[in-house]
């Protein structure tokens, strides 16, 4: 339910809705805009255990290298969070987990000791909810419970491969995988027309041949009852599309079940640049189409006008690059037709080697110019990266101010905001980047995850953080501006890092008005502008000042 609040200094949640002189009496609602979005990226059966029922199935029991088996992180683990506001506390409104559909049931021993398919990415069938992760009763409270708190859900995508042969698992018909080439990534062609690794058989997705369902599907489906209705479905989807009943169009249909069905607002897309570009344009289609169904059939449930949301994985892929990846021997534009924004693997390098204005001045320059209309999705750490910017969570602080004040969306990574470490002893490969939440921190780690929430309050706040122009009013102090407008809304903003006690005004006379009133987000102090300038002698070495406004709050 909308509410009208009016905003106190202690109050949270605090916003600029209109240009500096408007009536208090009047009230305009915040909007959501993915480009300056707050993500929390957490791995499913990682994050938080809500029942523990579920721990064990298709007696997955072998004894798995150091966290390379299940641990019990579940979807109602993560709508438990949601009630307890742990989210909100945080400002993140969207939240995006791994993949939740069923897994294959054996395990893999590559070297890296065995292995499950916790992390979600080894699907066996895309149609049902991996018992691990929960039921789709589990799902539909979760994204009905995350939207009544204004968060945005977005689950994982993948078209590109199956889960690994093992000897509970079949490999699909040969009309559906290749298991050779491996890839050697030297070229367009040999990074998408072959297999990632060994042993995880690669999607035919340039095919458009019709195939049969693969049997072990037919077998499982009929076992379960429910073959009749999943054929029934498919003939309904392809009839209605008029694809070919190709292996990557069974795939797209059943991926856009879950947009039908539950509602969630988006996809984050694995191993884009693995796959034919075109066919992340077919994929947008069937979203699209299937939000519109959702809206249609769902009226009470539709949070906004906002598109269905896909941002892709091209790995590698870094702001620099602008629209165009670069294969070598073939430049690709993934955005248009296709993505709203794609994962941005170069925040953590530029966050580590620019002077922190010339990184959050080349993000906004960028992001609103050759990137207008689209964005990018910063983070500082992830599952996959073995080289995040800060391993051993040394510079908590830092990291919050450089990926929450940065240019574009973030994406905060499960256990970022309380330190949890990216350093454990005896894993291999990414493991040590996949450790269980680390929630008996919470109280040790208090005023680094109070930093974290202050700053992520405050971007979720005000879309000028994340997708406004940035600005620098000073050097020394550091202070800069955001400032975003559309439509009728405005939003400004000032924000200073590091500031010595020994500063005892900063100028914002290039943003807000002489004798206008602002609240210090940070602190919860009530400033006024005088000659140009506020006092900020007492305050933190974090400022952050937005005017004292009456706002709508939004959904």
């Amino acid at each position: 339910m909308k509410r009208y609040i009016l905003v106190l200094p202690l109050v949270l949640f605090l916003f600029n809705c209109k240009d500096k002189k408007q009536n208090p009496k009047e009230k305009a609602e915040v909007p959501f805009v993915w480009e300056g979005a707050n993500v929390y990226f957490l791995l499913t059966d990682r994050f938080n255990n809500g029942d523990t029922s579920n721990d064990v199935n298709f007696n997955r029991i072998g004894e798995t290298g150091k966290l390379r088996g299940f641990e019990g992180g579940d979807i109602k683990g993560v709508t438990q969070k949601i009630k307890e506001g742990y989210f909100t506390n945080l400002g993140i409104n969207a939240i995006w987990m791994t993949p939740i559909v069923e897994q294959i049931q054996g395990g893999t021993d590559e070297g890296t000791g065995f292995t499950y398919g916790f992390h979600g990415y080894w699907t066996s069938d895309w149609t049902a909810i991996d018992p691990n992760f929960g039921t789709k009763a589990d799902l539909q409270e979760l994204v009905q419970t995350a939207h009544n708190n204004g968060i945005r859900i977005l689950l994982d995508a993948v078209i590109n491969h199956t889960g690994p042969v093992t000897e509970k698992d079949s490999l699909w018909p040969g009309t559906w995988v290749r298991t050779e080439p491996q890839c050697d990534y030297q070229s367009y062609e040999n990074t998408i027309t072959c297999t990632l690794v060994k042993n995880l058989p690669d999607i035919k997705t340039e095919s458009n041949e019709a195939v049969e369902l693969p049997t072990q599907l037919v077998h499982k489906w009929k076992t379960e009852g429910r073959y009749e209705q999943e054929v029934t479905e498919l003939d309904a989807f392809f009839k209605r599309t008029g694809h070919p009943k190709a292996p990557r169009f069974y795939i797209m249909k059943w991926l856009t079940d879950y947009i039908i069905e539950f509602g969630i607002d988006g996809y984050r897309v694995d191993t884009v640049k693995h796959t034919e570009s075109y066919v992340w344009q077919e994929f947008k289609t069937e979203c699209d189409v299937a939000f519109a169904e959702f809206k249609k059939n769902n009226p009470d449930k539709v949070l906004d006008n906002n598109d269905f949301y896909l941002v892709g994985e091209v790995y590698n892929y870094g702001v620099s690059a602008k629209k165009a990846f670069d294969f070598g021997n073939k430049k690709v534009n993934y955005f248009d037709n296709a993505f709203n924004g794609l994962i941005n693997f170069e925040a953590k390098w530029n966050a580590a080697q620019m002077p922190i204005d010339d990184f959050f001045t080349k993000y906004s320059d960028i992001l609103n110019s050759d990137l207008k209309g689209y964005g990018v999705l910063n983070y500082l750490s992830s599952h996959d990266d073995g080289q995040p910017f800060d391993p051993s969570r040394e510079k908590p602080y830092e990291t919050a101010n450089k990926l929450l004040l940065c240019p574009g969306a973030s994406q905060v990574y499960y256990g970022d905001e309380i330190a949890r470490s990216l350093l454990v002893e005896d894993t291999q490969g990414d493991a040590t980047l996949r450790s269980v939440m680390n929630w008996d921190d919470l109280e040790k780690n208090e005023v680094i995850l109070r930093h974290w929430q202050k700053l992520g309050q405050f971007r979720a706040n005000h879309p000028a953080v994340g997708a406004g122009m940035h600005q620098i009013l000073t050097e020394t102090p550091y202070v800069f501006s955001r400032v975003y407008s559309r439509g009728d809304f405005k939003d400004k903003v000032v924000i200073a890092l590091n500031v010595s006690t020994d500063v005892k005004q900063i100028s914002v006379s290039d943003v807000f008005l002489e004798g206008q009133t602002l609240t210090e987000f940070y602190s919860g102090n009530i400033l006024k502008v005088e000659n140009g300038n506020v006092n900020v002698e007492a305050l933190g070495s974090t400022i952050l000042l937005e005017p004292l406004h009456l706002f709508k709050s939004p959904r």
